[in-house]
């Protein structure tokens, strides 16, 4: 159920993500929205925190769909909160360079288009060694713009980096790729320009969350395998240590009146017997939805399969 109260925000175009993300939420948007707090329909959740951005789906639908005063994000990748800085602080410029990058790239015949590829996802690497993601600055464009050219044109539009911190997807093949929608961006900036935007890993979001908070974790999942394991978005690994790490912060919260939401892989998936995330929330609700994983090399491979939803409500 959408709110029915006066929304904070109205748009030409409802924000989308502006990035592909894997394991994006846009397919869940529909399920996970019948397992939100009933107090967002009543306008007494004043804030909204995501302390693992990706893509932003859920934070983008909730943020417009939904009267809530205070927004936060945030992400360990500081690339990916560079990019969602940027749109915040001078979209313009950022739209203009894109649609220069987009009208020269689809210029090109294929094989200047993989030259093209790989010599800006090398500048793309070296340049973040000379950064200053502290500050911003015109660079922040430039680099925001590769981010999304690099997204928007790579295999399978995966965000993965080595233990270097090195983007290193290989080129796609798309005969007219979109690399930049100017209205959706600016309606993406519309609601950033209201939004508190950190990078860090989700502790940071601690003294934000009071009882009027409502929090949607999507750390990156629990593999199902040991096959599955294959992309990363930073340099940092998220291994069990971490997910353990993340349920003390959860209870913690909880301790503090938050209304929170987690979503994670199905270990039952793979194994039946896997019981592990029905043992870390052994005093939480959890439910099951259906998703299509899309981004396995292997078509046939592609399946539904179960995730978790995790509440404390």
């Amino acid at each position: 159920m959408v709110s029915s109260l006066p929304q904070l925000f109205s748009f030409s175009v409802a924000p989308k993500p502006f990035l592909k993300w894997a394991g994006g939420k846009t397919q869940l948007i529909k399920q996970i929205s019948q397992f939100l707090p009933e107090r967002l329909n009543n306008g007494s959740i004043k804030k909204y925190v995501e302390p693992f951005i990706g893509g932003g789906a859920i934070f983008f639908w909730l943020a417009s769909n939904y009267s809530i005063k205070e927004l936060f994000l945030s992400d360990v990748n500081a690339d990916l909160i560079l990019a969602y800085k940027t749109i915040q602080l001078n979209v313009d410029d950022l739209i203009k360079l894109l649609l220069d990058i987009e009208n020269k790239y689809l210029s090109l015949n294929q094989d200047q288009r993989s030259e093209y590829f790989y010599q800006t996802r090398e500048d793309f690497n070296n340049r973040r060694y000379h950064i200053n993601f502290a500050k911003y600055s015109s660079e922040w464009v430039e680099r925001t713009a590769q981010i999304i050219f690099l997204n928007k044109t790579c295999f399978n539009g995966l965000f993965r980096v080595n233990s270097k911190g090195d983007f290193n997807v290989p080129v796609g093949r798309y005969k007219k790729p979109s690399l930049c929608n100017p209205e959706n961006l600016k309606s993406v900036a519309k609601i950033l320009q209201r939004t508190e935007i950190v990078q860090g890993d989700f502790s940071k979001c601690e003294s934000f969350i009071d009882h009027n908070t409502f929090v949607y974790f999507d750390p990156p999942y629990r593999p199902i395998s040991n096959t599955s394991n294959f992309t990363s978005y930073s340099d940092q690994t998220f291994d069990d240590s971490e997910q353990l790490r993340l349920c003390t912060f959860i209870k913690k919260l909880h301790q503090k009146g938050g209304l929170l939401l987690l979503s994670n892989s199905d270990p039952k998936n793979h194994n039946i017997e896997d019981d592990y995330f029905e043992k870390l929330y052994v005093d939480y609700r959890i439910e099951r939805v259906k998703a299509s994983r899309n981004i396995n090399s292997n078509s046939a491979k592609r399946n539904s399969i179960n995730e978790l939803l995790i509440m404390n409500y």
